[in-house]
C-alpha cells in the first residue's frame, strides 16, 4: 500500500484592470474563487492585496495520493482563469509541491 501523500500550493497574482472600487475587485474575484472550488475541489483563498482594487492574490491548496492528478488540476487552473473571459489578468503563478 502506497501512503504517499502529495500537497500542491499555486499562488496566484492577478490584475483587474476594470475595477473601480473594491466591490468591483471583490466580485470579481468571489466568483474566480467559486469557479476554482466547484471545478477543483481545492481550498481557496484570497490571501493578498486585499485593500487594493485592482490587484490580488488567490491562493489553492490540493492534496492527492497522486502526484499525476494534482499536475492536471494545475493545469485546469489557468484555463479555469482564461475562461474568465479576460476580466482578470493573471501576472504571476508559482506552484510550490509541499
Amino acid at each position: 500500500m502506497d501512503d504517499t501523500i502529495h500537497t500542491v500550493l499555486v499562488v496566484i497574482e492577478c490584475h483587474i484592470s476594470h475595477a473601480r472600487s473594491l466591490k468591483q475587485k471583490r466580485a470579481e474575484i468571489k466568483s474566480l474563487i467559486d469557479r476554482l472550488r466547484a471545478r477543483l475541489n481545492a481550498s481557496v483563498a484570497e490571501t493578498g492585496y486585499l485593500d487594493e482594487w485592482q490587484r490580488s492574490v488567490v491562493a489553492i491548496s490540493m492534496v492527492s495520493n497522486s502526484k499525476r492528478y494534482l499536475q492536471k488540476q494545475t493545469g485546469i487552473i489557468e484555463q479555469i482563469i482564461i475562461a474568465s473571459g479576460g476580466d482578470i489578468t493573471v501576472s504571476n503563478i508559482e506552484t510550490h509541491w509541499l
